[in-house]
């Protein structure tokens, strides 16, 4: 009876009925990998960081694939399977659905903000004021294969399975987001420089780097919170992947044509 105890308490924790039958003996053993798992993400994801916002810049793409697969491969050798990672294929379709509605939802809100002057304002950001071509390869190359890819594979993927498997969702979900959040440090430094809306509201002088970085690491971690239920309702990664790129790969092309809509209109006037 004792066996069957441990069989289902580990099942709900996700450990596979391999290891699960052959615990108490092997079970201190499972626990210590999934732990170490989840050091080594942290360690690599925390290397991807430094690499992407202050040694390596120009490689953000290339360093972010790169991490991705490396994060893939510790959760593979941690024993986390397609399905444990949010990519089993009989999640796609379901991912899909909710990533199209997402992508749809976001879109809508953003056209209504933008064609308010209210809050037209809020979409001002100097990185998008390209040609409509780089703004289309922003969005669909560096925010897909950069930021999108890295942070869903390693957040809501890794991270999220391997806390998944030792505490449940509600653990993954929190200490993923928070994890999230602190991620955000070094990119939010200089958002007060890049976005217009953020620079009046804080200032663009390194004295409002701290009220900057402490409010970009709450709401990223509120929205880790947000993408980390997505991952457990949908049971697919590719649905928070689908609202992560509908708000920034978006957010871009908005920023563009609002851009421009100001820069046009008092040359037609």
């Amino acid at each position: 009876m004792d066996t069957f105890i441990w069989v289902a308490r580990l099942r709900d924790k996700g450990v596979t009925d391999r290891d699960a039958r052959r615990c108490p003996d092997t079970c201190p053993k499972v626990q210590t990998g999934l732990v170490s798992g989840v050091g080594a993400s942290i360690a690599v994801l925390a290397a991807a960081n430094v690499l992407n916002n202050r040694l390596l810049p120009r490689a953000y793409v290339p360093t972010s694939v790169a991490t991705s697969l490396v994060l893939l491969a510790l959760a593979r050798r941690h024993g986390l399977t397609s399905e444990d990672l949010g990519l089993g294929r009989r999640t796609w379709a379901r991912g899909l659905t909710w990533a199209s509605g997402s992508v749809t939802a976001v879109g809508s809100v953003y056209a209504a903000a933008a064609a308010l002057p209210a809050t037209r304002s809020a979409f001002a950001d100097r990185r998008a004021r390209e040609s409509p071509g780089g703004v289309a390869f922003q969005a669909l190359g560096p925010v897909l294969f950069g930021t999108v890819l890295l942070e869903e594979v390693g957040f809501r993927g890794v991270l999220w399975g391997l806390l998944n498997r030792r505490h449940g969702p509600g653990v993954a979900t929190v200490a993923s987001s928070v994890l999230f959040g602190l991620w955000h440090i070094l990119p939010s430094r200089d958002m007060g420089r890049h976005n217009d809306a953020i620079g009046r509201v804080f200032g663009t002088g390194p004295g409002s780097r701290p009220a900057i970085v402490a409010s970009a690491v709450a709401a990223t971690a509120t929205a880790g919170v947000v993408l980390g239920e997505l991952r457990r309702r949908s049971g697919s990664l590719i649905a928070p992947a689908g609202l992560h790129w509908a708000t920034n790969g978006l957010g871009y092309v908005v920023s563009y044509l609002s851009g421009s809509t100001e820069v046009r209109r008092p040359t037609a006037a």
